[in-house]
Order: C-alpha cells, then sequence, then structure tokens
C-alpha cells in the first residue's frame, strides 16, 4: 500500500471527482458511512454519540456522520467549533443539513464559552481539524483538546487526530517535554491511505489503533501517484515470493555464510543460523572461534562450521569464493584485532552481505568504511546502534530522513528495526512493515532476522527483495509466536520455530 503525503491525499480526492461522476459532497458522504458502518460494527451499548466538529471538511465528515448515527437512533450531541477561519463549502452544506433534524443536540462553541462536560460512558468523534492543518493548535481550539483528552471517554479520530501532522511533528513541536495540543485517540479512522506520521513511535498516544477505510478513490490515481513510501503486505508479497520447483536441490537455493559468535556470545550465532537454516538455505556454513565448535555442532547438526584459528573471536574471514551470501555480525564481538580484520575484508569483498549487530558497531568506530561496502549491502541495525553509526535525529521524522539519504548516498539497505520496521532503499524508497507485536522486543529477535535475510540472498533474491520478504516473514513469524505463548514470555527462539508457518501463509496465499 501507498503512504501519501497529506498534499496528494488532497489531490487523490480531486483527482476523483475530476474523473468519476461524483461530486465532493457524495464523496463526504461516502466516507462518513464508511465512519458510521465501522462505529455500528462495534455494537457500542451506550449509543451515545458527541462530535466535535471543525470549520473545514473535516467537520463536514463529523456533521455527515451525526445525521447518518441519528438516523440509526443513536443519542447524538455536535458541538460545533466556531473559529476564525470561514467553514467550508461542505461543511457548511452539512451544517444545514443536521439544523433540520431536531433528534441532534446541536450546540456552537466559541472562545467564550465554558467547555461542555463529556461523561465517560459516551462516544466522542473528533472531527476538528484534519490533514490541512497549517499550525500547532493554540487558544480556545487547544484548551478544547486538553479537555476531551481528560474525559476518560473513548475517542475516535477522523483522518487523523486533530492537532497532529501528517508528516513532519518535531519542527511544530520543538520541544519534546511540552504538553502538545493534539487529541489522544483511541481509534484514528482515516481513509484510502495511512498518513507517514501514525508510523512514528512517539506518535502512537495519539493515534492509537488505526483503521483504513476506502472511500471508492480513483483506482487510476492510485496507481499513478508517485511516492517514496510504502507499506509492506502479504498480497504485495505475490511480486516477490519464488514456490520452488519440482526438481531443485539443495544447490539450486544456495550456500550461506555466517561469520557469528565470540566468547559469551554463541547464543546468537545458534539463533542466527537456525534462523537461516529454517529460511531455506540450501547450505548454511557458521563460522565461529574455536570454542564455538562443539556448541554448533551440537545445537544446529544442519549447518556445517568452520573454524576461526582464534578460540575465542573472529580474526580470519574463510575463503568465501563457494558462498552466495554473507552475513555479519551476530555474536561477533568489537575486540581489536576482530575490528581490524573485518574493517580489511569489507574494504575489499564485492559479495551480497548482511552487517547487523557487532559489525554494525564496528563501522561505526570506523565510519568511513561505509564508503567501502559493496553496492547494496544490507545494514540491520535496531535504533541504538543506527545512532551509534549516524548520529542522534531530533525525532523519527528526521531519523527516517537521513536513513534514507544515507541508503542513497552510499548505495545501501538500510533496514532500521522497530514496530514498524523501516527498509530503506538505494532508490530512495522506504518500505513500513506490517507484522510484528511488542513480544519481539526480546534478546536475539534481531539475530533471527539476519539468519533469514541472509537465507533469502543465498537464495537468489535481490537484496531490496530479500530485505523487504525477510522483515514481513520475520515479524509474520513473531505475531504466531505471540498466539501461542503471548507478548510477555515470548522469546527469539520462538520466532524461528514459527517460520515454517509464516512461508506456509505467504506460499498458500499468493
Amino acid at each position: 500500500m501507498k503512504i501519501l503525503e497529506a498534499s496528494k491525499v488532497r489531490e487523490a480526492d480531486e483527482y476523483t471527482i475530476m474523473h468519476t461522476p461524483i461530486k465532493s459532497i457524495a464523496l463526504m458522504e461516502k466516507a462518513a458511512w464508511q465512519v458510521a458502518n465501522w462505529i455500528i460494527e462495534q455494537a457500542y451499548t451506550s449509543r451515545k454519540l458527541v462530535v466535535f466538529a471543525g470549520p473545514g471538511n473535516n467537520g463536514g465528515d463529523g456533521l455527515a456522520l451525526a445525521r447518518m448515527l441519528a438516523d440509526e437512533e443513536w443519542n447524538v450531541t455536535v458541538y460545533m467549533l466556531d473559529s476564525n477561519s470561514p467553514r467550508s463549502e461542505n461543511c457548511q452544506t452539512n451544517l444545514l443539513r443536521l439544523e433540520g433534524i431536531d433528534s441532534v443536540k446541536l450546540q456552537i462553541l466559541s472562545s467564550g464559552n465554558t467547555l461542555p462536560e463529556i461523561a465517560d460512558n459516551v462516544l466522542v468523534v473528533d472531527a476538528l481539524f484534519g490533514s490541512g492543518l497549517k499550525r500547532p493548535l493554540g487558544g480556545f481550539a487547544a484548551d478544547l483538546v486538553a479537555h476531551i483528552n481528560q474525559s476518560g471517554a473513548v475517542v475516535i479520530s477522523v483522518d487523523l487526530p486533530s492537532g497532529l501532522f501528517a508528516e513532519d511533528n518535531f519542527s511544530p513541536f520543538p520541544d519534546p517535554l511540552a504538553t502538545k495540543p493534539i487529541i489522544a485517540a483511541n481509534y484514528t479512522l482515516t481513509f484510502e491511505f495511512p498518513f507517514l506520521s501514525f508510523f512514528f513511535p512517539e506518535n502512537e498516544r495519539y493515534v492509537g489503533k488505526i483503521i483504513t477505510l476506502p472511500i471508492g478513490i480513483h483506482p487510476t490515481y492510485i496507481e499513478n501517484v508517485n511516492t517514496q513510501y510504502y507499506t509492506t503486505e502479504l498480497s504485495q508479497l505475490k511480486s516477490i515470493f519464488r514456490n520452488r520447483k519440482k526438481f531443485s536441490h539443495k544447490g539450486t537455493f544456495g550456500h550461506a555464510l555466517l561469520v557469528v559468535g565470540s566468547y559469551g556470545k554463541m547464543g546468537a550465532a545458534v539463533l542466527a543460523t537456525k534462523a537461516a537454516l529454517r529460511a531455506g538455505a540450501g547450505l548454511v556454513t557458521a563460522h565461529v572461534p574455536e570454542l564455538g565448535y562443539h556448541i554448533m555442532q551440537g545445537v544446529v547438526p544442519e549447518a556445517l562450521i568452520s573454524i576461526d584459528p582464534n578460540p575465542s573471536h573472529f580474526t580470519q574471514m574463510p575463503n568465501c569464493a563457494n558462498y552466495d551470501a554473507i552475513a555479519i555480525g551476530p555474536g561477533l564481538g568489537t575486540d581489536p584485532e576482530t575490528c581490524t580484520k573485518l574493517c580489511n575484508y569489507l574494504s575489499t569483498s564485492t559479495q551480497s552481505m548482511v552487517l547487523d549487530a557487532d559489525a554494525i558497531n564496528i563501522l561505526a568506530q570506523a565510519p568511513d568504511q561505509l564508503r567501502t561496502l559493496a553496492p547494496k549491502t544490507i545494514l540491520t541495525p535496531h535504533p541504538k546502534e543506527f545512532e551509534r553509526l549516524f548520529g542522534s535525529s531530533q525525532g523519527a521524522y528526521q531519523r527516517l530522513e537521513k536513513q534514507q539519504k544515507i541508503a542513497k548516498e552510499h548505495q545501501i539497505i538500510i533496514v532500521l528495526k522497530g514496530a514498524h520496521t523501516t527498509t530503506a532503499l538505494p532508490d530512495g524508497s522506504v518500505y513500513f512493515n506490517t507484522t510484528g507485536n511488542p513480544g519481539m522486543a526480546t534478546a536475539g529477535s534481531g539475530d533471527v532476522l539476519t539468519g533469514i535475510i541472509v537465507a533469502l540472498l543465498a537464495q537468489g533474491y535481490t537484496p531490496e527483495s530479500a530485505a523487504i520478504l525477510g522483515v514481513y516473514v520475520h515479524g509474520r513469524a513473531g505475531d504466531l509466536a505471540r498466539i501461542q505463548h503471548g507478548q510477555t514470555s515470548l522469546i527469539a527462539s520462538d520466532i524461528i520455530d514459527n517460520l515454517g508457518k509464516a512461508f506456509l501463509e505467504i506460499e498458500t496465499n499468493i
């Protein structure tokens, strides 16, 4: 699914109105009907609705919704914000339609009014300000937002929470400690496309659960509109995933090398190696220090073992000519000798490669090494590793811009792990993952991801496809593990144990 900037979402509406026999007011009716139907399906027992409507088209959505739920015999109260801005044509039309319905309590709110009481058993709809907002809320509007947030009622925001910007929320709110005048919604019901700001961790408190509703935007616009941002959905994997052919053999699916492990960190080596095997590599070799030999042979019998000359840490790459893909980092350690030998190797290698964990920490100590990385090398940092390597960022939007810029500048792939893991490609595009859960925030989860991606590389997937598919499968296996174990008790091995089910879902659904 494409993620559009706010300006392009407005373009989508305009294109649809111009190229289909539908007027702007009718498109608003469709949007309001989608919200009304979603609310009805939730079967709220109180059936008491309080709508706060602003002067723009977002307010028009709320007024139309109020009329529709009044027709369904809901007890509806509407508070229309009287601001300095003139009402949009569609908002005014829906206000006139609502004024003719006696069962709806309608009150105009202005800065001289006392803020209305909000019972905690009502459903509040926030339709104050949508994606057209140009500056942070202040004055009476900000007071009203704070009042709604303190009410204790369930809040549904239409389009996006009032006060939140669709993309960057650091520039308008540079003080991270200040209270932001933004609705804290339990649910955000948006139309056709999610907004970029929905995917940033600092906005979780505002957007709540995100529901994307279709309203019939013209398919030609959706197909042709340019964007750098996408979500990864199961249906999109059809163009990536490769079904296996009858006469395939283990050589068909490549040989992956994992350079992993050091004294006290052999668990990471085990997890990454097991994941690579479970993710379908035909052959997997783990290059480990001598102390890891018996561990790997006993715990991962399917893997081949390459032994480093040093007993406790990495000092020498094996001959890499026979390997189709290489992963370096899980449990590797940062011994000075390891750092030197790894940097020497990276400066000359041209092979498909995944760098994770300590390999990234070593790069952070020698940032000039970035320029020597082979094109489309895949880096898989978590936020702290990203910061060590590329410097701090003021908010997730700025970090995303930095991720895009560096991926493009160095022609590498950066997989930034998180609730919506982002994969930035060398062409500047970014994919936001839609699978995974908080239970995956556990030691070893990243090592598993490394094993999955290198296995896909070994099988001949392009680095872009290996990263996007690997992240999706990793998250989906975590979701299946959550069903079995819950979030609190989920561990990295549970993700590996569910990789088979995750791949099976893809095989049978695309």
